[in-house]
């Protein structure tokens, strides 16, 4: 007989078995429950611990806040005395001008202003280059009144001076116009002299700095000759068959600055929004006068900037009709730029001063290569061609570093281009631009200017990197409380010739009390391929070093080891700095410091990035 027989299990067996095995399942769920109960000990512990821990060190910044509040406040004294050189230049700069004796006013009196407008309108059968020398004149006394009003503090700067200024502005603006145009008609007036040799019309063309005229009169009435080009230009234009034998006269104004644009009066909502502001600050000792005061500069600055738009003006006498326009743009713009532009005509129901329009605009196109316009109008008037004003915003990145003693470089990466700015003393420079990682060359680089000039030089070149206070409306941004972004750009400021500064991507996630940004000790201008950032993070009263790196995958607000609260970012740095990385800071220059302050304050890195 094969195989072997299965041994049966008894019952007491089988009650064994389970017995065993349930105590073995109570014995494991007993150690598991002691692990977990020594493990949530060991980690209540901890926590108490570092609660413990925190209260601790919280109190010591307590204990200590005063004393560093007290020792950032005397840092501070840097923009007080970078305000105080700045009105001794405007007191120079007035005193220069009346010891200058040039015939020209002083912008800033009325009485002299209104006697050079009314003089100058006395003057008749002025030609076209007399009225384009003395433009040099109106153009540098706008430009003069425009300054005053966007750097006089608002202390210095009363409501009824500034509605002088403008109104001076508009006035200038307005009788430089009317001179243009009555210098044309002078000029119209010798057409038969100034007709061309080959096709018998008159064609002029008269060019400076700021202004190109182009006139062109149909003496022949040739219907074959419909195409018109400038001699030794890109410029022309081409006219429909019933215009080609009409009596007619074609200006093209192109001019270097807007004159089309109407002058509007600068209401005061940023008063309104500067004494909420320093409403905000009533609690920080010592410091309320002076961060209201930046804060009101930084509002007037962005609500009164000006906004130039390039144009060409086309008029004509009588007929309308279809008309081909070709233009090169005189700027030095890129091809990205430049394709980021949309043409626009002013229709006539417009002319009031509503809006721009893009109907009656048709056959659009652009040739890189030859920097070539070409477009077809539907009906004669001013044409121009407008920018997106935030199409750099929001930034990629950025970074500040110092270069050099009291110099730094300041670059803001957006989609398009990367922006280079350096920054001494009281003066700015565009360093360099690079378009899709290529250079490009502008005509601004290498010119030194201060602040307010360079921002609106930079916005004028198509390179707006500066929010107004209506930017948050077209621009999806990382909102900051306003407090807390002041009192970081001015601290930033203050320790910029030591250390550098740069975008972080966890800056998105912390709240809008507060910001997160790298910081690492620069001494020298070489740069270190992988270098040693630090994260802080900042709520305007209180700075901490963070756990966490840049390349973490979670955002955590957990303190580094060994490190402590501080009530200021200066106090912050100067537990990991060098004596000599501090005493860099303690003595830079105030007008250097100020400087900075006021590009970070115009950029708004912290929450357009």
């Amino acid at each position: 007989m094969s195989g072997s027989k299965k041994k049966k299990v008894t019952k007491a067996e089988r009650l064994k078995l389970l017995q065993e095995e349930e105590e073995r399942r109570l014995k494991e769920e007993e150690e598991a429950r002691l692990k977990y109960e020594k493990e949530e000990m060991e980690r209540l512990e901890i926590q108490q611990i570092e609660k413990e821990k925190w209260h601790q060190l919280e109190a010591k910044d307590l204990e200590r806040r005063d004393e560093e509040l007290e020792e950032l406040y005397l840092l501070e004294r840097y923009f007080p005395e970078a305000e105080k050189l700045k009105q001794e230049t405007r007191l120079l700069s007035r005193w220069k001008h009346y010891i200058q004796c040039d015939g020209s006013p002083d912008p800033s009196v009325a009485q002299e202003m209104n006697t050079f407008i009314s003089l100058w309108k006395e003057k008749t059968n002025e030609t076209f280059e007399e009225v384009i020398e003395k433009s040099k004149v109106v153009l540098n006394l706008i430009e003069k009144l425009k300054f005053i009003v966007l750097e006089t503090p608002p202390s210095d700067l009363q409501d009824k001076n500034i509605i002088q200024y403008q109104e001076s502005i508009l006035q200038l603006q307005e009788l430089l116009h009317l001179k243009f145009s009555v210098a044309t008609e002078i000029l119209l007036r010798q057409a038969s002299t100034l007709a061309d040799l080959d096709s018998g019309n008159m064609e002029k063309v008269i060019k400076d700095e700021n202004v190109t005229l182009y006139v062109w009169a149909n003496l022949k009435k040739n219907p074959r000759h419909r195409s018109i080009r400038f001699s030794e230009t890109q410029i022309g234009f081409e006219i429909p068959r019933i215009l080609a034998t009409s009596d007619i006269a074609v200006r093209l104004l192109h001019t270097h600055y807007d004159h089309v644009s109407a002058l509007h009066p600068v209401s005061t909502p940023s008063k309104e929004h500067t004494s909420a502001v320093t409403e905000l600050v009533k609690d920080i000792k010592n410091v309320e006068k002076a961060i209201s005061k930046e804060v009101e500069e930084e509002s007037k600055q962005q609500e009164r900037g000006s906004h130039l738009i390039q144009e060409e003006e086309i008029k004509v006498e009588e007929e309308q009709g279809d008309i081909e326009v070709k233009m090169s743009s005189a700027e030095e713009e890129s091809e990205a730029i430049k394709c980021e532009r949309e043409m626009k005509v002013l229709s006539e129901t417009v002319l009031a001063g509503k809006h721009w329009r893009t109907d009656g605009i048709s056959n659009v196109s652009y040739k890189p290569k030859e920097r070539l316009v070409t477009f077809s109008l539907d009906t004669f008037g001013p044409v121009t061609l407008i920018q997106d004003a935030h199409i750099n915003m929001p930034y990629q990145s950025w970074e500040l570093r110092p270069l050099d003693v009291n110099k730094v470089l300041l670059t803001v990466t957006t989609v398009f281009t990367e922006i280079q700015i350096q920054i001494k003393e009281n003066l700015c420079m565009l360093s360099s631009i690079k378009l899709k990682d290529k250079k490009h060359i502008s005509i601004l680089e290498g010119t030194w200017m201060t602040p307010i000039p360079f921002i609106i030089a930079l916005k004028e070149a198509g390179l707006n990197i500066f929010p107004t206070r209506h930017s948050h409306f077209y621009v999806i941004i990382n909102n900051k409380v306003p407090l807390v972004e002041v009192k970081a750009y001015r601290q930033m400021a203050l320790l910029s010739s030591a250390f550098a500064f740069g975008w972080s991507k966890w800056n998105l996630l912390c709240n809008s009390t507060k910001v997160v940004f790298k910081v690492r000790e620069h001494l020298t201008e070489e740069c270190t391929e992988n270098p040693n950032w630090a994260l802080l993070m900042f709520s305007g009263d209180r700075a901490q070093r963070l756990k966490i790196k840049e390349k973490s995958e979670a955002f955590s607000e957990a303190l580094k080891e060994e490190t402590e609260f501080h009530s200021t970012l200066y106090h912050m740095v100067k537990d990991f700095a060098s004596k000599e990385a501090m005493e860099k800071v303690r003595s830079s220059n105030c007008q250097f410091v100020n400087s900075v302050c006021h590009m970070l304050l115009s950029t708004r890195l912290l929450s357009y990035s």
